[in-house]
């Protein structure tokens, strides 16, 4: 076939997306005057090449269609940005011991250090909606990564608190956008029915980094001390950083504006506000409306207010798991921080659960919705099973930490209690996170999940400076107590939500599933 595009009329885009020679070779004609590439007059089908929408659900550019092997790949990367950003988070805790002593300073300033971090990863989609949508999601992991990485060596450098502090801070800020950007790149890449095991996988990073950070950072403080654990996160992010380097860019907007430019064709038409309207949209996007959205919208008030508490504990155990296995137990700093592993096994049976569940129901509704018609819509309180499961293992965890932490019972016992705990936690954040954006879709669902985040991180960050304090006035069984019985008050949400979620959809100030 006779090519009507040569390589000279084309531009160099490295491997981002098909060149024009590719596009014609495939049975696309010459770039007509009207900005699009027609199709050969042998051809049955009559398709343009436009950089508008993708020319059709077969596009080879649109990151749905991708090889199998290359979406994984992709949903990898954010996964192990995330896990190295919420390493950082918790590596640091076994050597405040060692940072009260050198820069002399009391328990409750030295955890500063753990929850300027999480307060820093409270606001990176602040940064990232901005870029990822004028420059795209790529940029995103491949520049805040270093700047973070650059805060965290200035970190292990800190001769002074007030040093340590600061670049623990912007450690985690210039950390995080790829926390708010990760779910972005699964939605680009991966039909709703299969993004249940992505997503899935992706929500267990923010969990397990915090949960391995503690086995790591603990023989770390004891034998190098406390500035190798700010080593060790290097240790991670390089490697990782290395692997993401093959990343293509999966954004839509993007990749139509890349395939504009490279044939010469009008670019995607400007739908939405531009220049500094944009910005401000973007911010309104991410910070201004889910705030508005937790103050008026039961649903997002609810399981965010939920998973924040959930999230919070697990930070609130960084203090406390050292009060019971080294206080009760006599462990050191290094072996305290392998107790955690049982939070990490939690959180993967977690992921194992949501997994299941998607199969088992979720799964079935959408192949039932398609024989009745319609269109694989699916109420998205189907989301909620495992969250429903998950409520229930929360207090049985707690209440048998608090009460078999003792010397007369064997160390293993509370390391178990965690398990239940943890599988809980992630189970009930994996059904939040896919039932807010199935109830707002996906741009009030960004907002959704930016409101989650931003409770979430707050409260993280919070909840680790008064946990001392609480556990050496109230003791271990029934500082445990406490926090089992809150969750116990807040276990009939997914239940409630489950039962109700129509009706609340019904009143919500925002366009929500009709299903």
């Amino acid at each position: 076939m006779e090519k009507s595009l040569s390589r000279s009329n084309t531009l160099p885009t490295g491997d981002q997306t098909l060149d024009a020679v590719d596009i014609t070779e495939k049975g696309l004609g010459p770039v007509e005057e009207d900005g699009h590439a027609s199709q050969g007059q042998g051809s049955k089908l009559q398709k343009s090449v436009t950089a508008q929408d993708w020319i059709g659900p077969d596009d080879p550019e649109n990151p749905m269609n991708w090889p199998l092997w290359q979406r994984v790949y992709h949903t990898t990367v954010p996964g192990l940005f995330g896990f190295a950003v919420t390493f950082g988070s918790s590596v640091y805790t076994p050597g405040y011991p060692e940072v009260m002593e050198q820069f002399n300073v009391s328990s409750t300033v030295a955890l500063l250090g753990l929850s300027l971090y999480v307060l820093g990863l409270a606001f990176g989609p602040v940064l990232a909606a901005p870029i990822s949508e004028t420059k795209g999601r790529r940029v995103v992991y491949l520049v805040s990564l270093p700047l973070g990485a650059l805060f965290v060596l200035g970190a292990g450098f800190s001769n002074s608190f007030t040093s340590l502090a600061i670049t623990r801070f912007f450690a985690g800020f210039f950390g995080s956008p790829v926390l708010a950007v990760g779910a972005g790149t699964n939605v680009d890449i991966w039909q709703p029915i299969n993004r249940a095991v992505a997503t899935s996988a992706f929500l267990l990073a923010p969990f397990l980094g915090p949960a391995l950070g503690p086995a790591v950072g603990g023989f770390t403080a004891q034998y190098k001390g406390w500035r190798w654990t700010q080593w060790t996160i290097l240790f991670l992010m390089v490697p990782i950083y290395l692997y993401a380097l093959g990343m293509k860019e999966t954004y839509k907007k993007i990749i139509l504006q890349q395939r504009a430019t490279r044939l010469g064709i009008p670019p995607p038409l400007k739908t939405g506000p531009s220049g500094l309207a944009a910005i401000k949209f973007l911010i309104t996007v991410t910070l201004l409306r889910p705030v508005t959205m937790i103050f008026t919208e039961p649903i997002v008030f609810f399981f965010s207010l939920y998973t924040a508490f959930n999230f919070s504990v697990i930070f609130g155990f960084f203090a406390a798991f050292p009060i019971v296995f080294e206080g009760v137990y006599g462990f050191d700093a290094g072996f305290t921080g392998l107790t955690f592993l049982g939070i990490g096994l939690g959180c993967c049976l977690g992921v194992i659960t949501a997994i299941i569940a998607d199969r088992l129901w979720y799964r079935k509704e959408h192949r039932k919705s398609h024989k009745e018609g319609r269109a694989g819509v699916v109420a998205p309180e189907h989301r909620l099973y495992v969250a429903m499961m998950g409520s229930v293992g929360l207090p049985i965890g707690l209440f048998w930490f608090a009460w078999t932490a003792r010397a007369d019972v064997h160390w293993i016992s509370p390391v178990l209690a965690s398990i239940p705990f943890a599988w809980g936690n992630l189970s009930i954040f994996t059904a939040a996170a896919l039932y807010l954006v199935d109830v707002y879709g996906p741009l009030n669902g960004a907002s959704a999940l930016a409101a989650n985040g931003l409770l979430r991180y707050i409260s993280g960050a919070v909840f680790p400076l008064f946990t001392v304090q609480m556990y050496e006035r109230l003791g271990i069984a029934w500082a445990t107590s406490v926090l089992g019985f809150l969750s116990l008050l807040m276990l009939p949400i997914p239940w409630v939500l489950f039962k109700y979620g129509p009706q609340v959809r019904k009143k919500s100030h925002y366009d929500t599933i009709k299903a």
